[in-house]
């Protein structure tokens, strides 16, 4: 992603792709592409060896139209202010679309925590929530987890808030274990989520089956080993996969669950060893994206795809389960090139969906099970699909009308606009 550019300017990028068909005036032109509030602290830190380090720490606050605030928090090196900004921004159009009572956030430690100890990860953790404490809460601004952060980050915050507090609030936080009132199916929310809508607008689109279709899947996180291993038992060839190591293609179809057991058990894709990847070859990330294929999984991190590499794309269609992997320039190119995109904010919106769910059941104080909270997933973001697809034309292009139109009228109706 791009680290020369302020939020107006990353927003406006995304605002000109609907500027033909949904005119701004300057006021609301300047809601848009300005947070409503950016918190900036270090977060002082006594590591094992002793020695006392300052990390710099970001949230971003986009818009509290709709509701509290929601959005992960990355601990990431190469993690910013312009990055978190426009991630909150993008975040903020997404809680919109998918008509959840939420405005958007992100957050971010710059930080390598592969790095860190277990006592020096957990001491990050709860530092991150002393530096934002009087700015978080049920009702004000919840987090979860995002690149580099778990289910057991998120209980050490959970912990801390409450220690703060003096009080249990299970819904400051989702994305938490489940002992600790996190929701059945969070873990694979987003690849699931994802896999709904892409089924749901091929069929739409009358294309083939998806068992049929051949796969690339880039990044091999959460999303993307989940949508991997969801798309495989559907059948589909998955042909190709990577993570940070690089990438592993394999013609005939990969063994994903040879490769998922191996991931899970922290070793990188390049270096498994395993009989069933005698015919495969290693791949950089770079010529994974350009491979032809019937879906591009994009599940890595911002910025894969611009306008270097976007007229050498040969998938057919693309679900970016990451956030921000096409930058706006090189999607329409992609989309003049009849390149069928499934936008961020429609196709990874499971995760948050799901987060609602859990934040719901917190405060009802009830727990439901996996099959229940599919099921409403599926409702929901088929749904959100229903409204926004016309055959046609670029479906980013609908989901930000509708989105915006979404945040414009709460900001109006609350005299704000």
């Amino acid at each position: 992603m791009k680290r020369d550019k302020t939020i107006c300017s990353h927003a406006e990028e995304y605002l000109k792709l609907i500027e033909g068909e949904l005119p701004l005036s300057p006021e609301e032109k300047f809601c848009l592409t300005h947070p409503a509030r950016v918190y900036i602290f270090t977060i002082p830190i006594r590591m094992d060896s002793g020695e006392m380090r300052r990390f710099n720490a970001y949230r971003v606050q986009y818009n509290d139209a709709l509701g509290p605030t929601k959005g992960g928090i990355r601990f990431h090196p190469d993690i910013d202010l312009e990055e978190v900004s426009t991630l909150a921004f993008l975040m903020g159009l997404k809680t919109s679309l998918s008509d959840l009572p939420f405005g958007g956030a992100k957050g971010g430690v710059e930080v390598e925590p592969k790095t860190l100890s277990k006592g020096e990860l957990e001491r990050l953790s709860r530092g991150f929530v002393r530096g934002l404490y009087p700015n978080l809460g049920p009702q004000k601004d919840i987090p979860a987890p995002d690149v580099y952060t778990t289910p057991q980050i998120m209980a050490w915050m959970r912990d801390e808030f409450e220690r703060i507090s003096g009080a249990s609030a299970p819904a400051v936080i989702t994305g938490k274990p489940l002992a600790l009132g996190g929701s059945r199916g969070r873990d694979v929310a987003t690849a699931k989520g994802g896999i709904y809508i892409l089924e749901h607008l091929c069929s739409l689109r009358r294309e083939k089956w998806l068992q049929e279709m051949t796969v690339v899947v880039q990044g091999f996180g959460n999303a993307g080993l989940n949508a991997a291993e969801i798309l495989s038992e559907k059948g589909c060839k998955i042909i190709a996969v990577s993570d940070s190591s690089g990438g592993l293609f394999q013609k005939e179809g990969l063994p994903i669950h040879v490769l998922v057991e191996a991931k899970k058990s922290g070793t990188a894709l390049t270096d498994i060893s395993h009989g069933s990847l005698r015919d495969a070859k290693k791949i950089s990330n770079e010529a994974l994206l350009e491979l032809p294929c019937d879906v591009l999984v994009l599940a890595a991190l911002g910025g894969q795809i611009t306008m270097q590499n976007a007229s050498h794309i040969e998938a057919r269609i693309i679900l970016e389960l990451a956030n921000a992997p096409i930058i706006a320039e090189a999607d329409t190119l992609l989309f003049n090139k009849g390149v069928f995109v499934i936008p961020d904010i429609l196709a990874n919106a499971g995760g948050v969906i799901v987060s609602y769910f859990e934040w719901a059941q917190n405060l009802e104080g009830i727990s439901w099970d996996e099959k229940e909270v599919f099921s409403k997933l599926q409702k929901q973001t088929t749904a959100v699909a229903d409204s926004i697809y016309l055959e046609g034309k670029n479906l980013r292009t609908c989901a930000y009308i509708k989105a915006i139109r979404r945040i414009l009228e709460a900001e109006k109706l609350r005299g704000r606009l």
